[in-house]
């Protein structure tokens, strides 16, 4: 099995702000396993916050060709088990890798990764479209520029309640907020009263990762559902934020791949917790991957080319929130020449 490393620089449509950084593109690697004329891509952008960048991923993924050579076949989750034995310490390299196996594992077998894995996709949730934050006059100049069912806003600011307040009067659209850690407890439960009343669905990750006694708080006085992201990363966090959070934002990025999301998923399903997939800015490539975990999903954050001035493939569509899939086989992803 052949690996090949594509780097990009994913130009982004407007400068994205979150509460800790903005940036005006994303750094982005792409992975093809080539096998008996049979290729699958996966892909994993960069992330300052997780001290992880393309050359990183390269890096480690380069280091481990021999071993991939000799892989072709395998289980995707014995796949996985072996590769995650040399990469635990870059989920993002893994991630990609993962995706890149599981694609080309479902083309080898002439089927849509949904199919072969006998997932329903006829209930799959619409996803969200994200603001990023600026002032409010060129947020809501976001808004109308994208019109959408449900919008995904980014606060961490002295003026959130005035941001959503001044949102509200242009769209009558469901709206999901993420703080991205930027307020406290106490915030975050005074918040919740006045976005309830602002047509807020729920609230992500408001308060820092590790802040467990502030995330118990919430979850106890919130009248919004809280949502973690930042504190769910791998598969043991799960339980972590059992009691914690009333959801979980899996992100394929920071648990390696879709081999472990999936069982993140069925486990906080069995928690009684809701679930989420979100993406971080990724092309269709892996946005697609993401789309054949929809019949999981309570949530779905998966505009990340939508973000995007340029896209770098093709494979599913995204409709006024609803996802369509490629005609092709595993994620139905191809990249543009």
């Amino acid at each position: 099995m052949q690996l090949i490393l594509r780097p990009f620089i994913l130009k982004l449509r407007h400068t994205f702000t979150i509460s800790r950084e903005s940036h005006d593109e994303q750094p982005s690697l792409v992975v093809e396993l080539t096998e008996d004329g049979v290729s699958g891509y996966g892909e994993a952008t960069s992330n300052p916050y997780y001290k992880i960048g393309v050359p990183d991923m390269m890096r480690d993924l380069e280091r481990l060709e021999p071993l991939i050579m000799d892989s072709a076949g395998m289980a995707p989750e014995e796949f996985w088990e072996k590769m995650r034995s040399q990469l635990s310490h870059n989920m993002f390299a893994l991630c990609a890798l993962d995706i890149a196996y599981n694609d080309w594992y479902a083309r080898k077998a002439g089927q849509k990764l949904y199919q072969l894995w006998a997932y329903d996709i006829s209930r799959n949730p619409l996803t969200d479209y994200t603001i990023g934050m600026d002032t409010i006059e060129k947020m809501v100049s976001k808004m109308k520029e994208m019109p959408w069912p449900i919008y995904k806003i980014k606060l961490g600011s002295h003026q959130d309640i005035a941001i959503i307040t001044e949102l509200r009067k242009h769209t009558d659209a469901i709206f999901r907020v993420d703080a991205n850690c930027g307020w406290t407890a106490d915030e975050t439960i005074s918040n919740a009263i006045a976005l309830k009343e602002l047509g807020v669905e729920f609230i992500e990750q408001p308060l820092p990762a590790d802040d467990w006694e502030g995330h118990k708080k919430v979850f106890k006085h919130s009248v919004l559902p809280i949502i973690a992201d930042e504190s769910c990363q791998v598969e043991a966090d799960v339980d972590k934020c059992f009691n914690h959070f009333h959801g979980v934002n899996v992100k394929l990025t920071k648990c390696g791949g879709l081999t472990p999301a999936r069982r993140m998923l069925v486990k906080a399903r069995q928690l009684g917790m809701k679930t989420m997939v979100g993406c971080m800015t990724e092309s269709t490539v892996g946005i697609s991957a993401i789309a054949h975990l929809l019949p999981l999903l309570d949530y779905v954050d998966m505009d990340g080319a939508l973000l995007l001035s340029e896209d770098i493939a093709t494979g599913v569509k995204i409709e006024d929130g609803a996802v369509f899939y490629s005609d092709l086989n595993g994620t139905g992803v191809t990249l543009i020449d």
